[in-house]
């Protein structure tokens, strides 16, 4: 299948090349394992300052708190009355009650159990953690488990102008480790298969390779699909600015500059033992076109339909990754290069 040119005209929507699953053109020869692990080697061992994506920024509220785990790690956060946000340990430092099940008054985190008040200023035995609000998603800095040199920020991917865009942030969690996660986005080869109703005819068409000064760098051409036939081609750039984050960007075609940010936090383990990640994914879309004006004036009614696209895809890739997981930890398939920095420090600690 040859997909229209990228370049944009007055209409966005290209009819898509015909074909049927089976007659697409196999590209397990591309999708080399090797590869793929070079490239993801190379994303693990990316400085991240400790920083991990707790969550999308409109979930952290100042009429009540959110919690989540990060590695095993209970954390709470809350914003105060001028909009600033602010993080700590989950568990209160009186008797360990769940602070997320709590209350915020007048900016402060309160324990229901005996109604502790907990500010930005920390408590006995409480220490707030560090926090960085980048507009779209809520990043939260612990120290204690990266064990990297500490970064004032976390490492930021490049987003089209907040007031000419639309941002959608959409979570979901599997059984399975962020190297997983991060492995399934470095191969971009399964595309077309993995997911026929959302992509045609993705061909790689640029590969940094093993040796090359960032192995996780990928273009790509595919044809995103919007209503049967028809649908917009354009050239993605894949990247990884840190251990724990891959990045696309549309470089050519409709949307220009628009990315797509997939984090994957982990959050711990479950009653087997098996490790969970959450994947927290913003799609921050943009276009020059006249329409997108309008587009933008009605976001509220667009962000469902693009967590809802997000969602369909994670779906089948959670699936991807847990069996990937599941895999390696049967050893019926080897996983090359270094664990990830948490299971190294755990390692540490054991010694």
């Amino acid at each position: 299948m040859t997909l229209p040119d990228p370049a944009p005209r007055r209409y966005p929507l290209r009819r898509l090349p015909p074909g049927a699953w089976a007659d697409q053109r196999p590209t397990w020869r591309e999708a080399v394992p090797a590869r793929i692990g070079a490239a993801l080697d190379h994303a693990t061992a990316l400085p991240s300052g400790n920083w991990y994506v707790l969550a999308a920024s409109e979930e952290i509220r100042s009429d009540r708190p959110f919690g989540r785990l990060v590695a095993g790690n209970e954390v709470v956060a809350w914003r105060t009355a001028d909009g600033g946000a602010h993080a700590g340990p989950g568990a209160c430092p009186h008797l360990g009650a769940p602070l997320c099940r709590g209350a915020v008054d007048s900016g402060r985190v309160v324990c229901r159990w005996h109604g502790l008040s907990l500010g930005p200023e920390g408590f006995p035995g409480w220490s707030p953690y560090p926090v960085h609000d980048d507009g779209i998603l809520l990043w939260v800095r612990l120290d204690h488990l990266g064990g990297e040199e500490p970064l004032d920020e976390p490492v930021l991917a490049e987003r089209p102008p907040a007031g000419h865009s639309i941002a959608a942030v959409a979570s979901m969690a599997g059984r399975c480790e962020p190297r997983d996660v991060v492995a399934n986005r470095l191969d971009p080869w399964h595309g077309s298969w993995f997911h026929p109703y959302s992509f045609v005819a993705l061909r790689v068409e640029e590969v940094s390779g093993q040796s090359g000064p960032d192995p996780t760098r990928m273009v790509v051409q595919v044809g995103f699909k919007v209503m049967g036939r028809w649908g917009v081609p354009v050239r993605a750039e894949f990247s990884c600015p840190e251990p724990r984050t891959v990045l696309m960007r549309i470089i050519e075609g409709e949307g220009l500059g628009s990315v797509v940010e997939t984090h994957a936090t982990p959050l711990g383990t479950d009653a087997y033992g098996v490790p969970r990640t959450a994947v927290v994914e913003a799609t921050v879309a943009a276009s020059e076109r006249a329409g997108f004006v309008l587009a933008r004036r009605v976001a509220g009614a667009v962000r469902p339909l693009m967590r809802m696209a997000s969602r369909r895809l994670w779906r089948d890739d959670l699936a991807y990754a847990e069996r990937r997981h599941l895999l390696r930890s049967s050893a019926r398939r080897p996983d090359p290069g270094p664990e990830p920095r948490e299971a190294r420090a755990r390692a540490r600690e054991g010694a």
